[in-house]
């Protein structure tokens, strides 16, 4: 029963009660917060959601396309980051969280840790196991090349290719290398080319960079895809001391792109002499820099740049 009175409110109006309130709190309109990532999820709409942790509590965190589009940085499950932003409610579920403007790393030893983690929690699932390594073809006939279209690491790709076994097709797959989105376009270009009949062989990597830069390739759904191929797959990530989480999983680890060419296909005694341009990637055309799925472009041969 309801004393005389004492008001009654509904719902929504003590959520936006509670949410006037953290607005107007000064200390909550922006400060920094230090924790561990958890639940970490970047959806379609370009926003990310994760939580910050500590050995006591955890606090939920939305991070959204506007802000994220200039992360420096990978975000993952484990990694330790200091966080800037404002705490509010959102009324709707009365649940209240941290609004990320900014998104800094807490130190090297934080992208080491992440590392540590995934690395030891796949090899114990038994992702690197050597009797799940799948044999590498003597000679491909088509190989499918997930990587950048644009840089010099697909271009001494081909080369190579082109140079040690002209009979072999190549088809590249244009894939983001870096960036939020890129460890999901290249786990979804190996699983597209895995629904092909005529790939035998696939080499997914990129050159060199910041141990930031590449991070896709530390991602747990780039090693799971390379891990359910049933294509062979080499990694070829960076430089030689470049190690990645993706050279663990996959069938062969080569040290650079070149390498990983070198590696693909044995040297062919009588290598084409005729020298064309390079074709025009065939599907949708690319602009500002974004690749568009589906662009592949297929050279042979002689036709290699």
């Amino acid at each position: 029963m309801n004393p005389a009175g004492v008001p009654v409110y509904t719902v929504s109006q003590v959520n936006g009660y509670v949410k006037d309130l953290m607005d107007g709190d000064p200390l909550l309109a922006g400060l920094l917060v230090r924790g561990e990532v958890s639940n970490y999820k970047c959806y379609p709409s370009g926003h990310h959601y994760f939580s910050l942790k500590d050995e006591n509590a955890s606090l939920r965190c939305v991070m959204f396309r506007g802000e994220a589009a200039r992360l420096r940085f990978r975000p993952a499950n484990g990694m330790r980051v200091v966080a800037f932003g404002r705490v509010s409610a959102f009324p709707r579920d009365g649940q209240y969280q941290l609004y990320c403007a900014e998104l800094m790393q807490d130190g090297r030893g934080a992208l080491d840790e992440a590392f540590e983690k995934l690395r030891r929690r796949l090899e114990a699932e038994g992702l690197f196991n050597e009797e799940n390594k799948r044999p590498l073809p003597r000679y491909p006939r088509r190989i499918a090349l997930v990587t950048s279209p644009a840089g010099a690491a697909v271009r001494d790709m081909l080369r190579i290719l082109g140079a040690r076994w002209p009979l072999a097709e190549v088809l590249v797959v244009p894939v983001r290398v870096q960036g939020a989105q890129a460890a999901r376009e290249i786990a979804a270009a190996i699983h597209r080319v895995n629904n092909r009949a005529d790939i035998e062989l696939i080499i997914t990597g990129r050159g060199g960079g910041s141990r930031e830069d590449l991070w896709a390739f530390n991602e747990e759904a780039v090693a799971r895809a390379i891990y359910l191929s049933n294509i062979p797959v080499i990694s070829a990530v960076g430089h030689e001391p470049d190690v990645t989480i993706a050279d663990y999983a996959a069938d062969l680890r080569a040290a650079t792109p070149s390498n990983g060419a070198e590696l693909a296909v044995r040297l062919c005694e009588r290598p084409p002499v005729r020298r064309f341009p390079p074709p025009v990637f065939r599907g949708p055309s690319r602009t500002g820099g974004a690749v568009c799925p589906g662009g592949e472009g297929v050279w042979r041969g002689a036709d290699f740049p």
